[in-house]
Formats: structure tokens, C-alpha cells, sequence
């Protein structure tokens, strides 16, 4: 007959214990390593490759201005904290950081394509192709040739999608939009380049639009008509028809009925 032995809870406790303590050791052992294979030398950050778009900076002078701003090795450096440096620099749109093993970071950037003015010229304010609101010190040779377009920043997008629209139609006039505006209260208001100021009234961009179109295809008739004299102004808020000032002379398209606000 074979007997049990059982073994006293002392000793099982204390087996207990000395498991728990060798785990607690490896653990802490294996922590020690990954702590000092993190925190070696042949981690430390030897640089950073910045590409894309630099038009706009100078890759010496953002490494040095830069790189004592980051904190941490290659393995521990907080990416979107860099891409937020970098992201606060002029003329930055968009940043892509990667690591580049072993111990270098490459900056991918986009700068700003800077299209128009927001507001006044010169004031720092700018407009990209994406019809964003940016600031920044232009730089631009081409920069006093920039339109001006302005209106509440959330609508920015929508001001420079529809100045485009109507600068491809005003070209069949061979006349540029210079200056688009959108007020408060939600008219729209257009500069030509030769200084004609064009109230358009409220509407959708479409509305908006079409009235452009029926003044462009029916003032060569005006102008015929009245050759040699400026076009000052034209009033676009009638429903069926136009009101035209030209210096000297002030004429209406039609009879219209009272104006759309």
C-alpha cells in the first residue's frame, strides 16, 4: 500500500514565495535590459533628413534650431511631438515623420502654395490652392500680383472655389477678378482688375454665378454702345436685369423689378 506524504503548508508557502521572488527577479532583470538596450548609445538620434517641400526653409538652420528641442533616443522620441514642431514652422502645411533605423529621422514636408491674399495685401494673411487661411511672411516676387479674397475663415474654401470659377468667365472679357469678397450678411462682392466694382447680392454659388454669366455675355452691347467710357460699377441684384455705371452715364439692362438683397 503506498502513502501520501503531505507536505507540511510551511514548506509550501515557502516554495510559494521563492517562485513569486525568482519571477519578480527575472522580470526585473529582463527590465534592466530592455532599459539598458534602449537607453544605449548606439540609439542616440544622429540626425534628422528633412525632404519635400523646402522652398521656404533651410534644412541646416531647422536641424539646429530643432533638434535640441527634441527629448529622448530614437526609440523614445514622441513623433507627433516632433510633427508638432515641425508643424508650427511658417509655411508648413503638412508633416510625415518616420524613424529611419538605426538612429536617424526622416521629415517629409509640404509647404503652403500660396494662391491670393486673405484680406488686404500685405497684412500676412494668405490663401493656399487648397483654399486654406495660412500666415506668414510672404516672400514671393509675385506677391503684389496675388488677388485679394476675404470672408469668414470657415467659408475661405468656398471663397476661393468660386473666385475661380468666376475668373474663368470673366476671361471671355479679357478682364481679371481682382478683389472677392463675401460680407456678413452673405453678399458677394467682386473688384475687377481695371477697378469695376461688381455687387453680385446673396444667393447660392451657382445663382451667384449665373448672374456673372449674363452680364458677361450682354455688356459688349453696353459697351458698343457707349464707347469709350469706363465701366464704374455694376449692380448684379436684379432678377431680370442689371443695373451698369459708367462714367458719366448711368443705364439699366431691362426694367427691373426691385433688387434681391
Amino acid at each position: 500500500m503506498t502513502e501520501t506524504m503531505t507536505v507540511p503548508m510551511d514548506v509550501r508557502v515557502m516554495t510559494w514565495v521563492a517562485n513569486v521572488l525568482w519571477a519578480l527577479l527575472g522580470v526585473t532583470g529582463l527590465a534592466a535590459l530592455v532599459w539598458w538596450g534602449v537607453r544605449h548609445p548606439v540609439w542616440n538620434l544622429a540626425g534628422i533628413t528633412v525632404q519635400g517641400d523646402v522652398v521656404h526653409q533651410n534644412e541646416v538652420t531647422l536641424r539646429a534650431h530643432l533638434i535640441p528641442r527634441l527629448t529622448g533616443s530614437f526609440l523614445t522620441l514622441d513623433l507627433k511631438e516632433v510633427q508638432r514642431l515641425f508643424q508650427g514652422l511658417p509655411w508648413v502645411r503638412q508633416v510625415v515623420v518616420q524613424r529611419d533605423f538605426p538612429n536617424r529621422l526622416t521629415v517629409t514636408l509640404q509647404e503652403h502654395q500660396a494662391v491670393a491674399w486673405w484680406g488686404e495685401a500685405g497684412t500676412g494673411q494668405m490663401l493656399n490652392a487648397q483654399g486654406e487661411v495660412f500666415e506668414a511672411n510672404p516672400d514671393d516676387p509675385n506677391a503684389d500680383q496675388w488677388p485679394e479674397l476675404f470672408g469668414p475663415v470657415e467659408q475661405s474654401g468656398r471663397v476661393w472655389t468660386l473666385f475661380q470659377a468666376m475668373q474663368s468667365t470673366l476671361a471671355r472679357l479679357d478682364r481679371a477678378p481682382q478683389r472677392l469678397t463675401l460680407d456678413g450678411r452673405g453678399s458677394w462682392h467682386l473688384q475687377l482688375d481695371q477697378g469695376t466694382r461688381i455687387a453680385l447680392g446673396r444667393g447660392s454659388d451657382s445663382e451667384v454665378l449665373a448672374r456673372l454669366q449674363t452680364f458677361v455675355s450682354t455688356i459688349a452691347q453696353l459697351e458698343q454702345r457707349y464707347q469709350g467710357r469706363d465701366l464704374e460699377s455694376v449692380d448684379l441684384r436684379y432678377p431680370n436685369g442689371y443695373a451698369v455705371r459708367l462714367r458719366g452715364v448711368i443705364t439699366l439692362n431691362e426694367q427691373p423689378p426691385p433688387m434681391v438683397p
